[in-house]
């Protein structure tokens, strides 16, 4: 996996607010740069507000380019942990060197209150475009990717969202937080007889509700406007069986929206520690993929 190389410098507090709370920045991060998602307290969900420590970092390409794809990424963990680095951070230089932004985010972990790591992606997505123009990012070409259980939250927010409140007092929360696509790898997808029962635990509690498992079984979700999707996994994932992006492939080309299931050959889940021929596969896949939707320039010949 190649990386571009990162500077260790971060903003200021202020300027952090600023790019956070003001909702556009002075100047594109000269180096990664971890910026609050809510200005003070964040919502529950359920009327309630917060105290919390979630928030995105920006890694942005060394390039120039005014008008960059930008993908905002969700590492795994089963709801109950963030797996940042291989998931996160590591993945935020490999799409740095193919020109693309990534944004790191660092969601709340929901302890049963299910509307928090969705109201947190929500949140980034629209953190993104209110801040296009500073950092150099195409508005209409802002995705969201995740892992495992980071995938249940970008195809949750692919399947749930809103157009923005273009009269909101914070201008971060006026765009949209639809996504323009997903990039879903070993996804956590369902919350039926093939999900991930600690992950569905972590989100839902032990006793969900029918209509909560419903609500969050996002192949039963797709409509015609749900964003196109690029889906990895491994045949031999035993932890999250691949029907989980096989059947989200199949509701999203139901509904008329574009879509590819990579199926792996072997890889387990995690793809054998996030190396190997398979790791390799799917991210060389993606980028095609992203190129073929005219999201990203096509690569050299050679380059992955």
């Amino acid at each position: 996996m190649k990386t571009a190389s990162v500077g260790r410098t971060l903003f200021s507090a202020a300027a952090l607010a600023l790019l956070a709370h003001a909702g556009f920045a002075a100047e594109a991060p000269a180096a990664p740069a971890r910026i609050p998602l809510w200005p003070d307290t964040a919502p529950v969900g359920d009327g309630t507000r917060e105290k919390t420590d979630a928030a995105i970092t920006v890694f942005l390409p060394q390039d120039k380019n005014p008008a960059r794809t930008a993908i905002v990424i969700c590492p795994g963990g089963g709801y109950g942990g963030l797996v940042r680095d291989h998931e996160g951070t590591l993945i935020a230089q490999w799409l740095n060197g193919h020109g693309i932004a990534g944004v790191v985010l660092d969601y709340r972990l929901p302890r049963g209150r299910h509307a928090v790591p969705l109201l947190d992606a929500q949140r980034a997505l629209r953190l993104v475009r209110a801040n296009a123009q500073a950092w150099g990012i195409d508005p209409k070409r802002v995705g969201i990717m995740g892992f495992s259980a980071g995938g249940h939250l970008a195809s949750t927010a692919g399947t749930h969202f809103d157009a923005g409140n273009p009269k909101a007092d914070d201008p971060s929360d006026r765009p949209s937080c639809r996504p323009d696509f997903m990039l879903l790898v070993y996804p956590v997808i369902t919350f039926g007889e093939k999900g991930h029962g600690g992950t569905r635990q972590n989100l839902l509690g032990p006793n969900p509700s029918a209509e909560q498992i419903l609500l969050y079984s996002n192949e039963r979700q797709v409509t015609a406007q749900t964003p196109p999707a690029f889906m990895a996994h491994a045949k031999d994932d035993t932890a999250v069986p691949p029907e989980n992006s096989q059947n989200f492939c199949d509701a999203l080309k139901a509904h008329g929206v574009a879509a590819e299931y990579l199926e792996l050959a072997s890889g387990g889940h995690g793809l054998n520690g996030y190396k190997g021929p398979m790791w390799d596969a799917w991210q060389k896949r993606s980028l095609e993929w992203l190129a073929e939707q005219k999201l990203v320039s096509p690569a050299p010949a050679g380059v992955q």
